[in-house]
């Protein structure tokens, strides 16, 4: 067997279902459009692919059976069952749910108005979070970490709904460093504060389905100066995901009508912790510092 041959049946062997995501993503642009329908699809719902049938996920990716086949095999299978099995490995490793939650919920929903809505966003936002903290690892958030602490300037940008996530980490971070900057400025549009970026800078963005050209753009411009590009999204084959650096999906599902944001705020809490964490312990300084002057301000209540 040829060294080449060799590397990509070893590749093939050990690779995670993470993996296996990252190298559709990379090969997503090269695709026939049903086999970018089908990997969309496993790109947004890869769990499916470990707990459901080959026809059931061409059902829900509205593709032929066969499509998925060609697909595995693009990638390198030998046959779907092949591609699928890191998948179903990935879900035997994430152990069971939070303990007596169904019973929990289902004690929720008894309620005689609103006790199934309530149960409703009581279980969208639990399964957010668990999935959230299930499938990123400590290990991609301090790398995402450390990067912000060497990078000159780190930008966060959030428009619409994430402003004020963006707002937030902005906020408390910057009682520790004084490099992070919130986009977009008042007055200005969210590329206007990266023209003069480049290399040593990086860019945290936010964009959720369906995505918001001005972001996707300010992307597509960082990326253009050599900036470290960050996405916070909430899809594999989002156009942010497809041009960053490192990915961060955040599973948003939600009963009403908007996409719920309690996930995003727990990684952007998370990241702001590791960053502390990992920085020169001068930021101890600045953050008594910052909370000292705010003190001498006025600015916190005290009992008389």
């Amino acid at each position: 067997m040829c060294a080449r041959c060799k590397s990509a049946v070893e590749w093939m062997n050990q690779a995670s279902s993470e993996d296996i995501i990252d190298r559709l993503s990379g090969l997503y642009g090269e695709l026939s459009p049903q086999l970018r329908r089908a990997a969309q699809y496993l790109l947004d719902h890869p769990a499916e692919v470990g707990v459901s049938s080959m026809r059931a996920v061409a059902v829900a990716a509205e593709v032929h059976p066969n499509t998925l086949v060609r697909l595995a095999r693009a990638l390198g299978f030998d046959s779907y069952q092949d591609f699928r099995e890191p998948f179903r490995e990935s879900l035997r490793g994430h152990g069971e749910s939070f303990p007596d939650r169904a019973r929990w919920l289902q004690s929720l929903a008894a309620g005689h108005s609103h006790g199934q809505l309530y149960s409703q966003m009581a279980a969208a936002n639990l399964a957010n979070i668990e999935h959230l903290f299930s499938a990123t690892t400590a290990d991609e958030v301090k790398v995402v970490a450390d990067k912000i602490v060497a990078s000159r300037f780190t930008y966060v940008l959030g428009v619409g709904a994430v402003y004020s996530m963006a707002h937030n980490f902005w906020y408390v971070t910057r009682m520790a460093m004084d490099k992070i900057v919130q986009l977009p400025r008042q007055g200005s549009l969210p590329s206007d504060d990266l023209l003069q970026t480049g290399p040593d800078d990086l860019l945290i963005a936010m964009t959720f389905h369906p995505f918001r050209a001005d972001v996707v753009d300010a992307v597509r411009l960082a990326k253009s100066r050599g900036m470290t590009i960050v996405a916070i999204t909430d899809s594999r084959s989002s156009p942010l995901a497809l041009e960053a650096d490192h990915v961060f999906v955040v599973p948003n599902s939600s009963p009403q009508f908007f996409s719920s944001l309690l996930s995003t705020l727990a990684l952007l809490e998370m990241l702001t912790s590791f960053i502390i964490a990992d920085a020169d312990p001068q930021v101890i300084a600045h953050i008594e510092e910052f909370h000292r002057k705010r003190h001498e301000a006025g600015v916190y209540w005290q009992a008389d």
